[in-house]
């Protein structure tokens, strides 16, 4: 048995491959050798795009989805935590800069 190794097509390929079986300009066989894949695979490709193509021209008009970086209460989340930090830098500062005048009597 000779060993041949698998090809590893992209849904774009296989698209292709499905229309041009649309088209009928060539034959299933012909276009099987053509990129080496099987007829039956040809014909299972056909039949999904026909079945899926619908779907292609069902998008909805309304309300684009929203972006995930634009959520709302992420955003007011990030928020909360950047001024929980600012608060901290503050603090933190003012007793580095109390230690470096001599205002801190604290050892």
């Amino acid at each position: 048995m000779s060993e041949t190794k698998r090809k590893i097509l992209t849904g774009a390929q296989k698209a292709k491959i499905a229309l041009e079986a649309l088209k009928e300009q060539k034959t299933v066989n012909e276009i099987a050798q053509e990129y080496g894949v099987h007829p039956t695979q040809i014909g299972l490709w056909k039949k999904a795009l026909l079945e899926n193509a619908s779907q292609l021209f069902e998008v909805k008009r309304g309300s684009k989805p929203l972006d995930p970086q634009s959520d709302p209460v992420r955003l007011y989340a990030k928020i909360g935590q950047l001024n929980m930090e600012l608060d901290w830098l503050k603090k933190s500062q003012g007793s580095v800069f109390k230690r470096k005048t001599g205002l801190d009597r604290s050892p």
